[in-house]
């Protein structure tokens, strides 16, 4: 009953808004109709429908589209953030820890970038074998990298805002995303772009280029290559323990002068801020056309080399202690006499890790399409692949350093792999039965190979402790997985009268690793006249767990701190009570209506609803060890620094110090724990390391909730011609609301907390708050879009509402242990870019994104980070404002383009 509450109060609001423009609609619609018949035909859609010919505007679904002229005026060589700049319902990654730095992710409808179908030329693209674990929305996001899609290629995007599992198979339920590849076979375009953030950092240049051929008659051949470059870019803070008058900092800068040579000293931690990325690509799009046959091919292919810097380390990391085996001094070693020990330091004034990632990414499609009468058919096989090989460098391992009087600085850590091969066949045919058009019915068959693997790195990397920053994959993670999908569907499309049309379509897949399942889709919309129509959908959707999030585990050795991704299915996370995912289920609705009240105006407003079934999410952290959550009574030993701890309950201190995951990790790690995460300095004489960020704690990928979705997309344009000069202004907003409903029991083999039971749950209130609050509630584009001649002007403003992170106030807080929101206000954003044509061929732009260089709002310094610098915890270099902002921490962009045309 309240489903039907909600959607009765959605059609009211919705009709409401209608009400004041249909008076006008109706006295524009002979006029909307002669306007309609004389636009090109260059808004005919392929996605979420199976008629040939159908335009965007008599679309059933809502489907927006975007030309490859909007996707050049955003300035940065990036299709993720042009993206999200253009449409509020889309919302790009900011900030990804470790490996994530390097493949941001976008959202769609505020879920996860895995429930987004990517599409090329209407083939599956392949998901990338660098799964997201991370938690919160993004967390195990393994979607297509959209980076080595390259904008010059692109002819229009067409972007499905609607639940289409039942037609296209997995992954399919917040939406569809499908790029359209350039067909033309002659002239090209050649565009040099470079820029930086105002406040330094983030240098990048582009140089692209495209080209179309025609190799023979009927033949095209469309080619656009890429190099770009992305420079660092730096928003953190001194780190707080070898800076300021703190303890922790006196100390460290006592016992290690040589801190203060560390690079960039005190901003030693480096890692809040964008990784170095060097790409180069290539893509092309390619047919022969022969009498109704088309035999048709387009790929791609990439490389990506990456550097991401990762959290600073003490000298107290990696030594030797003098006199043992192996470990002697040599003229110019530094050492430290730490209690009873002499240590010699491997690396005197610290160092600071980078990870280090070699991608090669490529796709290949080949097909053959035609019509045979009232039939076409379309006959496909892409086969696509991702590896990615991880190495750290600046690094060392301290057990076998302490072992052996030796460590390598560079490890390579091994090697992440996925490929997909699918074979598709879709068949429509259209039956004249006297209703207003012909049925058309559509049906078609895929078979779908996918592979995921890890491959070990160095002995060296996954040796005792492992490469400081990232814990090599020995041969025990070492894995090459794979699976079979066959899926059939029938679709078929019939419209009774000239003002209404009926879709439906039913959809079976057959998976080797979990079997069956049936998904099915009802589209109707009806249109009163030619300027006013209403239309909505119910349908079921699923999304099949990557083999990435079925399989992945890895270890990240840091500062103080071990935290691993156990893989479902492994010994490890069998021991802790975790098994198998399943598939995740959806059920959508979505109505909305279509406006033309004048001409040259459209008026677009749907609300949807998503109901999530076991959804897959990162787990919430299960500790073996939180250094501040200390045993009663506990007392640091003389001679040590005073213990933070946190005043003692002995509920959290059974909760953060649970022995089955102490032990699962420790064996994990070949049967030690790193001293440095569980001692002051790492020396057990200097007692229990009571840093707030100290501690050990293991996630898996778990089947966790079930999610409700709602929300309403609107989108208005209009086209303004005042004789030379020309507006096109357009309006497009998303509210969006996500609701955790209910959260899956916990193991029997964890600690459950009957005082606290929300903190001993799969998802603890804190990521329950990520999924419910960290996508803006309401986000709004407005843009205009003016042209004068060889002159043009685009400017955009971007609306965000407030989000927030929730989190516990540290140790030394007046309020710590308690929840504190870590909060992103409301923000406006100007995006700006003039152009002027300088010669016929030639075009200069100067732009700005977020051209008044607006930050988000930083963190709480009373509550967190006042705390942070008196206690000199490592955190404060890395919590100046939060990285969950959705529209980044990097300020304002700046960039120059020359376009040449040919």
């Amino acid at each position: 009953m309240k489903s039907v509450a909600y959607l009765s109060r959605m059609a009211l609001a919705m009709g409401m808004l209608a009400a004041g423009t249909v008076a006008a609609a109706q006295q524009a619609g002979n006029a909307a109709t002669q306007t309609a018949a004389a636009e090109p035909q260059a808004d005919i859609i392929v996605t979420g429908t199976r008629t040939t010919g159908m335009r965007a505007a008599d679309s059933p679904a809502p489907i927006q589209l975007l030309g490859n002229d909007l996707l050049q005026r955003t300035g940065q060589p990036d299709l993720v953030t042009s993206l999200a700049q253009n449409l509020p319902s889309v919302q790009a990654q900011a900030f990804g820890t470790d490996l994530q730095q390097i493949n941001l992710q976008m959202k769609l409808r505020g879920l996860s970038p895995n429930h987004t179908l990517i599409l090329v030329n209407g083939k599956r693209r392949h998901g990338t074998a660098n799964v997201s674990v991370a938690g919160g929305p993004f967390g195990g996001s393994a979607a297509p990298d959209v980076s080595f899609i390259l904008p010059d290629s692109i002819d229009h995007v067409e972007v499905l805002q609607d639940g289409a599992a039942a037609q296209y198979g997995t992954d399919a339920i917040a939406g569809v995303i499908n790029f359209i590849q350039k067909k033309t076979d002659h002239g090209g375009t050649i565009d040099l772009t470079g820029g930086q953030y105002m406040d330094q950092g983030g240098k990048t240049y582009s140089i692209s280029g495209n080209i179309g051929l025609a190799p023979f008659d009927g033949a095209y051949l469309n080619i656009t290559a890429e190099k770009k470059h992305k420079g660092f870019s730096f928003r953190g803070d001194a780190d707080a323990s070898v800076f300021g008058n703190n303890p922790t900092a006196i100390r460290n800068l006592a016992t290690y002068p040589d801190l203060t040579k560390m690079p960039y000293y005190p901003y030693v931690n480096r890692r809040i801020g964008d990784p170095e990325v060097d790409q180069t690509s290539v893509m092309y799009n390619a047919g022969y056309q022969f009498g109704d046959f088309e035999l048709y091919s387009f790929g791609s292919y990439g490389h990506k080399n990456a550097h991401a810097n990762e959290n600073s380390r003490n000298p107290s990391v990696i030594y030797c202690v003098v006199g043992s085996p192996n470990c002697t001094v040599g003229a110019g070693d530094k050492t430290i006499v730490s209690g009873t020990q002499t240590r010699k330091l491997f690396y005197p004034s610290g160092f600071q890790p980078q990870q280090r990632i070699s991608e090669t990414d490529y796709s290949f499609t080949g097909g053959f399409k035609g019509n045979v009468g009232d039939t076409t058919f379309d006959l496909a096989s892409t086969y696509g692949r991702d590896v990615y090989h991880i190495y750290v460098e600046n690094s060392g391992n301290a057990s076998l350093y302490r072992n052996t009087g030796f460590t390598p600085t560079s490890f390579y850590i091994g090697e992440l792999k996925a490929s997909q091969w699918s074979n598709t066949l879709d068949v429509t045919h259209q039956f004249d039965v006297g209703l207003a058009e012909p049925i058309t019915v559509a049906a078609g068959l895929e078979y779908r190979h996918e592979t995921y693997g890890l491959g070990a790195g160095d002995s060296s990397s996954y040796y005792g402790s492992g490469a400081e920053s990232f814990f090599g994959f020995s041969p025990l993670n070492q894995s090459n997985n794979s699976r079979n999908n066959f899926s059939q569907y029938l679709d078929i499309t019939i419209k009774p009268t000239d003002k209404w049309l009926i879709d439906g379509a039913v959809r079976h897949e057959h998976y080797s690793d979990f079997g069956n399942t049936t998904v099915f889709k009802l589209t109707s919309r009806y249109d009163f006249t030619d300027a006013i129509a209403i239309r909505g959908t119910v349908s079921t959707g699923f999304r099949a767990p990557t083999l990435a999030e079925e399989f992945y585990q890895g270890i990240n050795v840091s500062t103080n701190y071990v935290n691993g991704i156990f893989a479902p299915n492994s010994a490890a996370a069998a021991g802790l009570g975790f098994g198998n995912l399943r598939p995740e289920k959806s059920t959508n609705y979505s109505v909305g209506f279509v406006l033309n009240p004048m001409p040259r105006m459209t008026i677009t407003v749907d609300g949807y609803w998503i109901e999530l079934r076991n959804r897959i999410v990162m787990s919430s952290n299960f500790y073996g060890f939180r250094g501040s959550y200390c045993p009663q009574g506990y007392a640091a030993p003389a001679g040590a620094p005073p213990a933070t701890c946190q005043p003692f309950n002995e509920n959290l201190y059974k909760l953060y110090n649970q022995q089955a995951v102490y032990n699962a990790m420790a064996a994990a790690l070949g049967g030690e724990i790193p001293p440095a995460t569980l001692f002051v300095n790492g020396d057990p004489a200097l007692g229990r390391n009571t840093d707030s960020a100290a501690a050990v704690y293991v996630q898996t990928f778990v089947n966790g909730i079930t999610m409700r979705t709602r929300g309403i997309d609107a989108m208005a344009t209009y086209a303004s011609d005042f004789g030379r000069a020309r507006v096109d202004w357009s309006l497009s907003a998303n509210y969006n609301a996500n609701k955790v409903k209910s959260i899956r029991p916990l193991p029997s083999q964890l600690y459950f907390s009957q005082s606290t039971p929300d903190l001993t749950v799969l998802q603890d209130r804190y990521a329950v708050a990520s999924l419910e609050h960290s996508t803006p509630r309401f986000r709004a584009t407005a843009g205009a879009y003016f042209t004068l001649g060889k002159f043009s002007a685009n400017l955009r403003e971007s609306y965000y509402s407030g989000i927030y992170t929730l989190g516990i106030a540290p140790s030394g807080s007046p309020v710590a242990g308690q929840d504190v929101k870590t909060r992103v206000n409301a923000a406006f954003l100007t995006d700006l870019e003039l152009s002027y044509q300088i010669a016929k061929p030639i075009r200069i732009s100067l732009g700005a994104n977020n051209l008044f260089n607006k930050y988000p709002t930083k963190t709480p310094f009373k509550e967190i980070r006042q705390a942070q610098l008196n206690t000199g915890s490592t955190s404060y270099a890395g919590s100046l404002y939060p990285t969950g902002s959705p529209f980044g921490y990097n300020g304002g962009y700046y960039y120059a383009r020359a376009s040449v045309k040919f």
